[in-house]
């Protein structure tokens, strides 16, 4: 279990100072991650609608590249009225949304409760793409991350981190941004909600971008292990953007993946995952080079009822995200 707050509390000048001055190693990566208590804390808001799930339920999995617009997509998502929305890529306290908390958002106009956990503290105010939706030149609290909505209350929560090491920061590190720093690495959150039939562990995700086919397998391998010892003899559905095919030119083939046989030797079925490409151009990334299969969901000790992949383009005709969100129906 982790522990849980109402209100994260913000990286303090000092801290950032020292972010910003210090060594770009992976061993002060360490360190700052321990020294920052939002890093290793769980938010939990919101109110749910019920007490249990039905037997049969629906699950839903987006990453919702940023949530430019949280109320737009809380709407979109009425067309499947999904139980538990697993959610990557929301911000919280960012110029570029805003400043808003998009999960916190997205939770009051779909009448849900909460659990988000942050995977980076951004220091900058993005990418070159997304900073003309900036109106303010700071962020408030430089949140980003992955959430769980759920239309019941949460019995236990986890936030998994599946790599410490500062892929993103380290100087020596694959992905290293010296433009753009940033401490933090991927991360799961965990939820255990109570169904007709008994306990449910739900799991959102997001695995590493900028990364080889034996990087996603271990955090792969990293988060099942977490969720054997956080839900041992339970079903579970995990739901995200494992970013399946990313370094693997020319064609960005998934199937090439790792980690499908590796979920499968641990009991997990990847039925629940409906067939078809899951991005497209957005707002922020217009003009895509490739086309990609990056969202799956993966469950064991369940049974796939349907399954389908809801577009990101709203009514309107505005693409609310680069990733259109996977759906099932279990039981």
């Amino acid at each position: 279990m982790t522990n849980t707050v109402d209100a994260l509390p913000a990286v303090t000048a000092t801290q950032r100072a020292g972010i910003l001055a210090g060594p770009r190693t992976a061993e002060a990566h360490r360190a700052l991650l321990a020294g920052v208590p939002a890093m290793n804390t769980l938010q939990l808001g919101g109110a749910a609608q019920a007490s249990t799930l039905p037997a049969e339920f629906t699950v839903a999995a987006w990453n919702v590249e940023r949530c430019l617009f949280p109320e737009a997509t809380a709407a979109h998502l009425g067309k499947i009225s999904p139980d538990i929305v697993l959610l990557s890529e929301v911000d919280h306290g960012m110029a570029r949304t805003a400043q808003r908390h998009t999960t916190e958002v997205m939770a009051n106009a779909m009448s849900m409760t909460y659990a988000f956990g942050v995977e980076f503290y951004e220091l900058g105010l993005g990418g070159e793409s997304e900073r003309h939706f900036c109106a303010d030149d700071f962020n408030a609290l430089g949140w980003h991350g992955n959430a769980i909505l759920s239309s019941v209350p949460f019995q236990r929560t986890a936030l998994i981190r599946l790599d410490d090491h500062g892929h993103w920061f380290a100087a020596d590190a694959r992905a290293c941004d010296p433009d753009q720093p940033r401490i933090g690495g991927r991360v799961a959150i965990a939820g255990i909600v109570a169904t007709e039939t008994g306990s449910l562990c739900v799991v959102s995700t997001h695995l590493e971008s900028n990364a080889d086919v034996p990087h996603r397998r271990h955090q792969f391998e990293r988060l099942l292990d977490a969720v054997d010892r956080f839900a041992p003899d339970m079903p579970v559905i995990i739901g995200g953007d494992l970013n399946t095919g990313n370094h693997l030119p020319p064609d960005f083939d998934w199937r090439r993946e790792t980690l499908f046989d590796l979920a499968e030797t641990r009991g997990y079925s990847w039925s629940f995952t409906a067939q078809g490409i899951t991005t497209r151009p957005s707002l922020i990334t217009p003009h895509p080079d490739r086309a990609m299969k990056l969202d799956w969901l993966a469950a064991r000790g369940l049974t796939c009822r349907d399954n389908g992949v809801l577009s990101s383009i709203s009514d309107e005709g505005t693409p609310l995200s680069d990733h259109d969100c996977v759906w099932c129906r279990a039981c």
